[in-house]
């Protein structure tokens, strides 16, 4: 059974960073496309990013690309978001989330951690 667990999130002013890690277990992490999802007060689930099983590519949606990197470690099956410049607009419970190299949908995800930004 897969399972992710995030930490990091927390309160942050306007320009600030903060970095989110997630650990997997329960699956072989190499086999998986890893990504961010937020989920802001009375808004639906949005995708914030992935990174490719090598780490050699990741995608951002266009809100939080130049700001938001995300980055992995195969060996100690982690995922890291790392969050810059951040913008009240960024506040969310942050979710981490994975996919089988070949499929399409994100199956399995986190329980979330908040991140608020304050101005």
């Amino acid at each position: 059974q897969v399972q992710l667990v995030e930490s990091g999130g927390g309160s942050a002013q306007a320009g600030d960073s903060l970095r989110l890690f997630c650990v997997a277990s329960g699956l072989t992490f190499s086999f998986y496309t890893m990504g961010w999802f937020r989920q802001a007060p009375g808004k639906s689930r949005e995708f914030v990013g992935e990174i490719s099983y090598s780490g050699r590519f990741a995608s951002y949606v266009d809100s939080v690309k130049g700001r938001f990197t995300i980055s992995r470690d195969n060996d100690r099956n982690t995922v890291t978001l790392q969050m810059n410049s951040l913008k009240p607009e960024d506040t969310a419970v942050y979710y981490c989330a994975a996919r089988r190299n070949t499929g399409t949908d994100y199956t399995s995800f986190g329980q979330g951690t908040q991140v608020t930004v304050s101005s």
